[in-house]
């Protein structure tokens, strides 16, 4: 190759490389879109944990509603009030108020309260269990005990007791979802904290035919349902179903006759802590 041949493919390589650059600016220019800068600080002020628990796929997302004014900062509930603050008073806005919501587990029948028919050998999570004639337990509404829920809290927000049973740790808690989309009896459900009164229990059965399966099941003997307050309960399906519109009126005398204590009463976490697992998680 000659010397100008070199030259004249430089040439015309530079050429198309300048034509296509100016397109490109030209192009940048006129679909340029502004973005409010404050989108980045505040995107800064936020935990960066992705989790979608505000109901936005990711914290960019709910920086930009936070700053278009569409979500207030308290729709973060990972968190804490001084944060929040923080936010509030760098936009110069109201921090709202947002009501905490926690994922509460359906099922107290653990190891040691539900029958098992079989034991289940494959691989160790409630997924594959469920698949193969749902699970060893007799209950087939019943928590697996498997910790698929605990695996995807990416927060250490769930751990499973010595009853094979999952712990929510309200404190840590975002109802970011993922366990109610990990577990496979959809037997997590994400209530305001506030909502203290629980059926702890999914069995469609009724009478001794429920106990017979777990000894914490629901037996749809409508006690709770007089005992309440007309309206907050009733019985579907022979399960005890609450009236969540009418949580003002909720009280603990609901779950007073309950011979099965399948209904709870809630004020911190679901499952108490044994001794055993205080210490090791002290450790």
């Amino acid at each position: 190759m000659t010397g100008n041949s070199i030259l004249d493919s430089a040439l015309i390589l530079g050429g198309v490389g300048l034509f296509f650059g100016f397109l490109i600016a030209m192009a940048n220019k006129k679909f340029w879109v502004w973005e409010d800068p404050r989108i980045d600080e505040v995107e800064e002020l936020l935990p960066s944990t992705n989790c979608g628990a505000c109901g936005m796929p990711g914290c960019r997302a709910f920086a930009e509603a936070v700053v278009s004014g569409e979500q207030a900062p308290s729709g973060c509930t990972v968190m804490g009030s001084d944060d929040i603050d923080n936010v509030a008073a760098y936009l110069g806005v109201d921090a709202g108020e947002a009501t905490k919501r926690v994922a509460r587990l359906l099922c107290a029948g653990g190891k040691n309260e539900a029958v098992r028919h079989s034991d289940y050998s494959g691989f160790e999570t409630c997924k594959a269990a469920a698949a193969v004639a749902g699970g060893g337990k007799a209950c087939t509404w019943g928590c697996l005990g498997l910790a698929d829920c605990e695996v995807v809290c990416l927060l250490d927000a769930i751990y499973m007791n010595e009853d094979d049973l999952p712990v929510v740790i309200p404190e840590l808690c975002t109802a970011c979802n993922d366990c109610v989309v990990a577990c496979p009896k959809d037997l997590f459900v994400l209530m305001p904290v506030e909502q203290k009164l629980i059926v702890q229990c999914k069995n469609l059965l009724n009478g001794d035919a429920a106990e017979d399966l777990c000894s914490v099941a629901c037996n749809a003997c409508n006690k709770c349902v007089a005992d309440s307050e007309p309206g907050v309960i009733e019985i579907i399906d022979n399960l005890a179903v609450i009236n969540y519109e009418k949580n003002a009126l909720t009280d603990p005398k609901a779950i007073s006759r309950c011979p099965t204590h399948a209904i709870v009463w809630i004020e911190g976490q679901q499952f108490e802590e044994s001794s055993q697992e205080l210490e090791k998680k002290a450790v």
